[in-house]
C-alpha cells in the first residue's frame, strides 16, 4: 500500500497590488481624524440638556463659545471628562464576554473562499447564539429592575466615555494588525496559516495603509487547551465585524427605550418602530453569518482603522441617533405614521428581496418556473448576465431596496428639531425640563437623525462603484455589452 502523501504547503504568491480610494492619503487622513471627532459632535450638538441641535447654533451672531459649553454639557474638566477608566474596563469585560462565548459556545464552522495563495480559511460561527444569551440576560435584568437596570442606566450616564472606550479599543486593534500585517510571508515563502496582504492595503504609505488595512484576514491564535483549533483561533475581522459593535447598536437602542420610560413613564410606537427595524435587521445579519463569508469586506477588504473604526465606534453610535432622539423628544406616529413607515418598508424590502431571490434562483436554476423567462447573455467565462425582471431595471437594483428600508430609521423621528424649556413646577416647587419643538428648532434636527439615509445612500453608490470595477475586471467587454443593454445603476432612468 502506498503511503499517503503529504498535504502540499501553500506557496504565498506575489500581492495583487490596487490603486488608492477614499481619495488616497488626504481622505485616509480625513476620516481617521475626522469621523472620530463628528461622532463626539453628534452626541454633544444634539442633546438633553439643550436640545437638539443647541439653541446657540441656530444664532451664530451671538454664538460664544462659553455658551455653546453650557448648552451642550462640556464636561468641567475639559477632555480629561472624556474618559473614565472603569467605564473602559467595563467596556473592555463586554468585548471578553463575547469572546469567551466565540471561543466555548458550539458553533457551525465552515470553510471560506479559496485564497489567492491557495487554499481557504475555516471560520466558527455562533453570532447568533452569542446575542441570544447577551440579549437573554438583559431581558432577565430588565424584568426585575425595569428601566432602571443598571446596564440601561450605566450607558446612558456614561455615553461620551463610552465612545471614547470604544474609540481607543479600536484604534488599539487597528495599530496592532497593522504592526503585525508585516509579518505576511513574502512571495516565494510557505504560507502555511493562509496570511496574505488585502489587493488595495499595501500601498507603501504608512497612513492610508493603515487607514485602509494591509492584511486580509488578521487573525490570532489564543493558548487555549480542550476546544478545537476553529474555537481558538479568532478572524479579528469577523469577530469585531459580527459581534462587540453590531449587537452593541441594538443595546444602546434598548438603553435608549429605557431612557425614554425612565423620563416619560411611558414608550412611544416611533422609537418602538424603529428599534424594531434596526434590532431585526441586526439580528438577521448575526443569524445569517455565514453569509459574510462571500461579501467584498471579507474577500477583498483589508482590516485596518476603516472597518476597526467603522465596527465598534461609527456603526453603534451614529445609527441609535434616531432612538436616543426619541428618548428624549417623544413622538407618537399613531396608526396613519406607522402606516406610512411601513409601507415605506414594504416598498424597500420588495425590491431588495425580490431582486436577491431572483438572482439565486437563477443561479441555482435557470429552468426555475420563476426565472425560466429571464433573459441574459451568456460571458466568455460561462457566466450569466440577466438583463430582464429585476436586474433588467437596473445592475444593482437591490441596492435601491435596501437604501429605502433606510429611510424607516429615519422617517419616524419627523419634521426632527427640539428644545428643552426649564420652568419650576407648581406642584414640586422643582426645577423640570421639557422638549418642546420651537419654530427656530423645527427642521434642524433632521441633520442628525436623517444623516444615516444620506451616508447609507454614499456608502451604497461607493460600493457600487467598487462593483462595477471588480465586474469590469472579471467580465472585460462582456460587460461593456451588458452594461449597453442595462443602462441604469442603481435607480432606474435616473441614475
Amino acid at each position: 500500500m502506498a503511503p499517503k502523501s503529504k498535504s502540499k504547503i501553500p506557496i504565498q504568491p506575489v500581492p495583487e497590488k490596487r490603486g488608492y480610494e477614499f481619495a488616497g492619503p488626504l481622505g485616509a487622513f480625513g476620516i481617521v481624524f475626522g469621523l472620530p471627532i463628528l461622532t463626539y459632535v453628534f452626541f454633544f450638538v444634539c442633546n438633553d440638556i439643550s436640545g437638539c441641535p443647541a439653541p446657540s447654533l441656530l444664532n451664530p451672531s451671538t454664538l460664544s463659545l462659553d455658551q455653546l459649553k453650557r448648552e451642550v454639557g462640556w464636561p468641567e474638566v475639559g477632555l480629561a471628562g472624556f474618559y473614565d477608566t472603569e467605564v473602559t474596563l467595563w467596556t473592555l469585560s463586554y468585548y471578553a464576554f463575547s469572546l469567551f462565548l466565540q471561543v466555548f459556545l458550539p458553533g457551525q464552522v465552515a470553510e471560506g473562499v479559496e485564497l489567492a495563495c491557495g487554499g481557504k480559511l475555516k471560520y466558527k460561527f455562533n453570532a447568533f447564539p452569542t446575542a441570544m444569551i447577551i440579549l437573554s440576560g438583559l431581558a432577565t435584568g430588565t424584568y426585575m429592575y425595569g428601566a432602571e437596570f443598571v446596564v440601561w442606566t450605566f450607558l446612558w450616564d456614561n455615553y461620551l466615555q463610552i465612545i471614547t472606550a470604544n474609540l481607543l479599543i479600536s484604534s488599539t486593534i487597528a495599530v496592532f494588525v497593522y504592526i503585525r500585517s508585516f509579518s505576511v510571508p513574502q512571495p516565494g515563502s510557505a504560507n502555511p496559516e493562509l496570511r496574505q496582504l488585502a489587493p488595495g492595503g499595501h500601498t507603501g504609505n504608512p497612513l492610508y495603509d493603515f487607514f485602509i488595512g494591509r492584511e486580509l484576514n488578521p487573525r490570532i491564535r489564543l493558548p487555549i487547551p480542550f476546544v478545537s483549533e476553529e474555537s481558538r483561533t479568532i478572524d479579528i475581522k469577523i469577530f469585531m465585524e459580527m459581534r462587540p459593535g453590531l449587537l452593541g447598536w441594538t443595546i444602546l437602542n434598548l438603553s435608549n427605550v429605557a431612557h425614554q420610560y425612565r423620563t416619560y413613564g411611558y414608550v412611544t410606537d416611533s422609537i418602538l418602530l424603529v428599534t424594531a427595524f434596526q434590532g431585526f435587521y441586526i439580528l438577521d445579519a448575526l443569524y445569517m453569518e455565514p453569509a459574510i463569508m462571500t461579501t467584498m469586506d471579507c474577500i477583498m477588504d483589508g482590516f485596518g482603522f476603516m472597518l476597526s473604526f467603522g465596527d465598534v465606534v461609527w456603526v453603534p453610535h451614529i445609527y441609535n441617533v434616531q432612538t436616543r432622539y426619541l428618548s428624549v423628544f417623544p413622538m407618537e406616529l399613531g396608526w396613519s405614521g406607522m402606516a406610512l413607515v411601513l409601507g415605506v418598508t414594504a416598498i424597500g424590502y420588495s425590491i431588495f428581496r425580490g431582486a436577491n431571490n431572483q438572482k439565486n434562483r437563477f443561479r441555482a436554476n435557470p429552468n426555475d418556473p420563476r426565472v425560466k423567462d429571464i433573459k441574459f447573455i451568456e460571458t466568455a467565462s460561462g457566466s450569466k448576465l440577466m438583463t430582464s425582471g429585476w436586474w433588467g431595471l437596473a445592475r444593482h437594483i437591490n441596492y435601491l431596496g435596501d437604501w429605502t428600508m433606510s429611510w424607516a430609521y429615519c422617517l419616524p423621528t419627523g419634521i426632527a428639531g427640539y428644545t428643552i424649556i426649564e420652568s419650576i413646577s407648581a406642584t414640586t416647587g422643582e426645577l423640570q425640563k421639557q422638549a418642546v419643538q420651537t419654530p427656530e428648532s423645527r427642521g434642524w434636527g433632521m441633520i442628525f437623525t436623517y444623516f444615516y439615509m444620506i451616508y447609507f445612500g454614499v456608502l451604497l453608490i461607493h460600493r457600487e462603484m467598487r462593483d462595477e470595477e471588480k465586474c469590469h475586471r472579471k467580465y472585460g467587454k462582456d460587460w461593456d455589452r451588458y452594461t449597453s443593454m442595462v443602462r441604469s445603476r442603481i435607480i432606474p432612468g435616473i441614475y
